[in-house]
C-alpha cells in the first residue's frame, strides 16, 4: 500500500468512527441535557404561573429558591466528576439521573417556601457533576480536532430545551386539576420530572465507558480512536504524573493550581450568570409585557414566547460551532459573542415593545450559546485525566456560583426597585464583559492555544 492510499484509508476510517460516535452516543448524552436543563429550570415556568402566588412567594424568595438549587452542586461537584472519572460514565450517568428525577418529582407536593429551597438544595445535590461528567464523557471519546463540532450536536440541546421544552411546560400547566387535583404547575412538576428516572435506567444498558467496549465500532475504528486519543493524551498536563504516582493527587494539584484554570473560572462565570438570568427570570419579563404594554397571554403562548430567543440561537451555535470545526477554535469564536451579549442583553428592557424586547434577548442568547461549545474545548488543549475531570469540575463550580448569585441577586434587584429589571440588566452585561475581556487576555498572554483545521462532514 503507498503513502497516499494508507493516508486515504486511515481518513475514511476516522471519518467513519467520529460519524458512529456522534450519530451514536452524542444524540442520547444530549437528551440526557435536555432533561436536565428542563428540570432544573422548570422552577421558571412554574414561578410566574401560579407557584409563586400559591407559596406566597417575593422575587427575592423566588430567586433564592432557584438559586439555592447550584449550593448543592457545588458541594459535591469535584467529588462526583472525580468518582466519573474512577467508575466510569455508564454507572455514573446514569446514578446521578435517576437520583435526579426522583427528586424533581418530590416538586409536585412542595407546600413552603422553606420546603421548595430544601428541595432545590437537593436536586443541586442530586444532580452534581452530570454537566461536567457529559462534558469529561464526550470528551474521551474524539480527539480535540473534533471536539467543537461534537460539543456543538451536544449543546444544541440546552436551547432545544427552551424551544421545546418550554411550550411542553406551558401545556402540561394547562392541565390544572386534571390529575389527582393537581395545580396546572405541579402537574408540570411531575409531567418533566419522571422521564429523568426513565431515560437514567437505559442510560445505565446504553453507554459504554470507552471506545474498547463499543461493540458498534470496527477492529479498525476501535483502534484509530484509542490510539489518536492516546497520543493526544500523552501530550497534555496531568499525564506524565498519573502515570509516575499510579494515582490522580499530582494530576488535582495540576489542574488547582493551573492559573488558565481559574481564569477560564472566571470568563464561564460571566456567560452562565448571563445565561440563568434568562432562563429563570424571561417568564417573568414575559409577563411583566402585561402590564407594559397592555397585551395578555395565556399559558401556551407565554411558553411559545418563552421559546423564540432560542430557536436562532441554536442555528447560530450550529453554524458557529461548524465554523469552529473548519478552521479551529479562535479567540474570536468565545470573546465576540461575550461582548455581543454584555451590549444586547440591557437593551432589552429599553426597546419599547415586546417584539423588540424579545428580539434584543434573542441576540443574547445567540451569543452565549455561540461561544459555550466553543469555551469547553480549550481547558481540554491543555488537561487529560483525573487533571481534566478536576479542571473543567472547578470551571463548571465557578459556573455554578454563578448560576445561584443570577437568580438571587436579580430578584433581589428587582425588588428593591419596585420591580424594575433594568439594573439587573446591566449587571448581566457586566458580567459578560468581563467575560470578554479576560478572554483577549488570556489569548494575549499566549496561554491558550488554537484547535487545528480540519474539516468535518455535516450531517453527523
Amino acid at each position: 500500500m503507498t503513502t497516499t492510499s494508507f493516508e486515504e484509508s486511515q481518513s475514511d476510517v476516522a471519518k467513519s468512527a467520529i460519524k458512529k460516535v456522534t450519530t451514536r452516543l452524542v444524540p442520547f448524552v444530549a437528551l440526557m441535557f435536555f432533561i436536565n436543563y428542563l428540570d432544573r429550570s422548570a422552577i421558571s415556568f412554574a414561578g410566574p404561573n401560579g407557584m409563586e402566588a400559591d407559596l406566597g412567594l417575593t422575587a427575592a424568595q423566588y430567586g433564592f429558591s432557584a438559586g439555592i438549587f447550584f449550593v448543592g452542586y457545588i458541594l459535591l461537584e469535584v467529588p462526583s466528576n472525580m468518582a466519573l472519572h474512577r467508575f466510569g460514565a455508564r454507572v455514573w450517568l446514569a446514578r446521578i439521573m435517576i437520583t435526579w428525577g426522583i427528586v424533581a418529582v418530590l416538586f409536585t407536593f412542595v407546600q413552603s417556601y422553606t420546603q421548595l429551597s430544601w428541595l432545590r438544595f437537593a436536586l443541586g445535590i442530586a444532580e452534581a457533576g452530570f454537566f461536567p461528567g457529559a462534558i469529561l464523557y464526550l470528551s474521551l471519546w474524539v480527539p480535540s480536532r473534533y471536539r467543537a463540532r461534537t460539543l456543538g450536536f451536544f449543546y444544541l440541546a440546552q436551547p432545544l430545551t427552551n424551544v421545546i421544552g418550554a411550550p411542553i411546560a406551558g401545556w402540561l400547566m394547562t392541565h390544572d386539576g386534571a390529575f389527582f387535583g393537581l395545580e396546572g404547575w405541579r402537574f408540570m412538576f411531575l409531567g418533566v420530572g419522571a422521564p429523568a428516572v426513565i431515560v437514567g435506567l437505559i442510560a445505565f444498558f446504553y453507554l459504554p465507558d470507552s471506545p474498547q467496549q463499543a461493540k458498534w465500532l470496527t477492529d479498525d475504528e476501535r483502534n484509530w480512536l484509542t490510539t489518536a486519543l492516546a497520543t493526544e493524551a500523552a501530550t497534555k498536563e496531568g499525564a506524565e504524573s498519573e502515570k509516575e504516582s499510579g494515582h490522580s493527587l499530582d494530576a488535582l494539584k495540576a489542574a488547582f493550581t493551573n492559573g488558565r484554570v481559574w481564569v477560564l473560572s472566571l470568563i464561564y462565570f460571566g456567560f452562565i450568570y448571563g445565561l440563568y438570568t434568562l432562563a429563570f427570570f424571561l417568564p417573568t419579563i414575559i409577563g411583566d409585557f402585561q402590564e407594559q404594554y397592555d397585551v395578555k397571554y395565556g399559558l401556551v403562548e407565554k411558553g411559545l414566547i418563552t421559546a423564540i430567543p432560542y430557536v436562532p440561537a441554536a442555528i447560530v451555535l450550529y453554524l458557529v460551532s461548524r465554523h469552529a470545526s473548519k478552521v479551529g477554535v479562535k479567540t474570536i469564536h468565545i470573546a465576540l459573542p461575550a461582548l455581543t451579549g454584555a451590549v444586547s442583553v440591557p437593551l432589552a428592557l429599553f426597546a419599547g415593545s415586546p417584539q423588540l424586547t424579545i428580539a434584543c434577548i434573542a441576540v443574547t442568547a445567540c451569543s452565549i450559546f455561540a461561544a459555550l461549545p466553543n469555551f469547553w474545548t480549550v481547558p481540554t488543549q491543555f488537561l487529560t485525566g483525573a487533571a481534566a475531570a478536576a479542571g473543567i469540575a472547578l470551571i463548571n463550580t465557578w459556573g455554578n456560583l454563578a448560576g445561584f448569585a443570577a437568580p438571587y441577586v436579580t430578584g433581589w434587584i428587582r425588588d428593591a426597585n419596585d420591580g424594575d429589571m433594568k439594573l439587573a440588566m446591566f449587571v448581566v452585561g457586566a458580567a459578560m464583559l468581563m467575560s470578554c475581556l479576560l478572554m483577549l487576555a488570556l489569548a494575549r498572554s499566549g496561554r491558550v492555544e488554537t484547535s487545528d483545521r480540519v474539516e468535518v462532514p455535516v450531517g453527523h
